[in-house]
C-alpha cells in the first residue's frame, strides 16, 4: 500500500508540474500576444525620439520602453531578431506614437528616413541667400556658413581655386537629418559635393582644367540670373560668347548688384554703372566678372558649355519674363524703347 502510495503521489506531483508549466506557458504566450497587439497607451501621444548613429539596438529598445513606446525592451529586441531587424534601425529623429503596435514602431524605425530637415536651395542664390536659408532651416547659421564657405583649406579640399565657394552650392531640396549642433560646414560641403556630381553631366569625359571650369561656372551664373525660361539659357549663353569673342563689355546688371553685395535696396541707379571701384561692374571692366554671381542649376552649366551657335548681341527684356534679342546696336536700341521705356509699369516682369 505504501508504494502504491507513493506512485501516486509522485503521478499528481508530475501531473501537478505539467499542469504549472502549461498555465505558466500559457501565460507566457498571453503575455508575447498583449505586447504584440496591445499598445502602451489609448488613446496615444506623440513621442519624438532620436537614435544616433552606431547606437546598439539594445540601447533603442531600452529608449523606447522608458519613453513609453513599448512595454516590453527584451521582448522588442526578440521581436527584431526574429525578423533580423536590430541592424536595420537608422539614425536620425523619429516621430512615433505611444498608441502603436511593436510592429508599427519597428517599421518606422526601419523604414523610414524619420524627420527630415527641409533646407531648398533654388537656382540663382548667392551663397548670403543660402546662408540665410540654412540658418532659418535651423541646419546651421550664417557665420558659421559664410567662415566655411571661405576656408580655404576646404575649398583647397574641393580643388576651388577660389575665395569662396560661390557658384558651387549646387542649388537642390536638401532633406537633413536634425542635426546636433551646427551644421554650416557639412551643409556647404554637401552642396560642393552635388555641385561635382552634377558637373560630371556636363562633362561626362571628366573635368576640364580649373581656368575652363570656372569660366564655365561664371557664365552659368550670368545665365541663371538673366532668364528664367529654359528655353533662352543657351541662347543668352550665345550672347555672352559672342561678346567675349568681340571683347565687348559684357554689361549685365546682375553682376554689379552682386558687387554691390547685401547692401543693395533694389535700386540700380547711374552711378552704379559707372562706379570703377566694383570689381564685378561689367558695364566698365572688360571680361568675365572675377567669380560666379549666384549657384548656377544644372541646365545653366549646360547652357554655358553647349552656348547656341547664333550672331546675337545683345538681349533686352520684353516684360513678360523672356527677351527680344538683337544682332545690331541699333536694332537693340529699337527692342528697348519699346520694351522698356514705354514698358508698363502695371503688367510689367522681368522673369516668368
Amino acid at each position: 500500500m505504501a508504494r502504491k502510495r507513493t506512485l501516486l503521489l509522485t503521478l499528481t506531483g508530475l501531473v501537478l508540474v505539467a499542469a504549472l508549466a502549461g498555465a505558466y506557458h500559457g501565460f507566457v504566450l498571453w503575455q508575447d500576444h498583449r505586447f504584440m497587439t496591445v499598445p502602451p497607451e489609448s488613446p496615444g501621444r506623440e513621442v519624438v525620439i532620436r537614435i544616433e548613429p552606431g547606437q546598439p539596438f539594445s540601447a533603442v529598445s531600452a529608449t523606447l520602453r522608458k519613453n513609453g513606446v513599448i512595454t516590453d525592451s527584451r521582448r522588442f529586441t526578440a521581436l527584431a531578431a526574429s525578423t533580423n531587424r536590430t541592424g536595420a534601425v537608422r539614425a536620425g529623429e523619429f516621430v512615433l506614437h505611444t498608441d502603436w503596435t511593436p510592429e508599427q514602431v519597428l517599421r518606422e524605425l526601419t523604414t523610414s528616413a524619420g524627420v527630415m530637415r527641409r533646407v531648398a536651395v533654388r537656382e540663382g542664390l548667392t551663397w548670403w541667400q543660402t546662408a540665410a536659408l540654412i540658418e532659418k532651416a535651423e541646419v546651421g547659421s550664417r557665420d558659421a556658413f559664410a567662415a566655411a564657405v571661405t576656408d580655404p583649406e576646404m575649398l583647397a579640399g574641393y580643388g576651388i581655386r577660389a575665395e569662396s565657394a560661390e557658384g558651387y552650392l549646387f542649388p537642390e531640396t536638401y532633406l537633413l537629418t536634425p542635426p546636433r549642433g551646427d551644421s554650416s560646414r557639412a551643409m556647404a560641403e554637401l552642396m560642393i559635393r552635388e555641385f561635382f556630381g552634377n558637373a560630371a553631366k556636363v562633362w561626362p569625359q571628366g573635368l576640364p582644367e580649373w581656368d575652363e571650369l570656372h569660366r564655365a561656372v561664371i557664365i552659368a551664373s550670368l545665365v541663371e540670373k538673366e532668364t528664367g525660361v529654359p528655353d533662352e539659357r543657351a541662347r543668352i549663353a550665345g550672347v555672352f560668347h559672342n561678346r567675349l569673342k568681340k571683347r565687348m563689355l559684357i554689361q549685365a546688371d546682375p553682376t554689379i548688384i552682386y558687387g554691390l553685395g547685401k547692401s543693395f535696396d533694389g535700386d540700380l541707379v547711374k552711378s552704379h554703372l559707372r562706379d570703377r571701384s566694383n570689381p564685378y561692374n561689367t558695364y566698365v571692366h572688360p571680361g568675365l566678372p572675377p567669380g560666379p554671381i549666384c549657384s548656377p542649376g544644372l541646365e545653366s552649366l549646360l547652357a554655358a558649355v553647349h552656348p547656341e551657335q547664333h550672331h546675337y548681341l545683345y538681349f533686352v527684356a520684353k516684360g513678360d519674363g523672356s527677351h527680344y534679342f538683337s544682332k545690331t546696336l541699333e536694332e537693340h536700341n529699337r527692342a528697348v524703347g519699346k520694351y522698356q521705356i514705354r514698358r508698363n509699369p502695371a503688367t510689367y516682369r522681368s522673369t516668368q
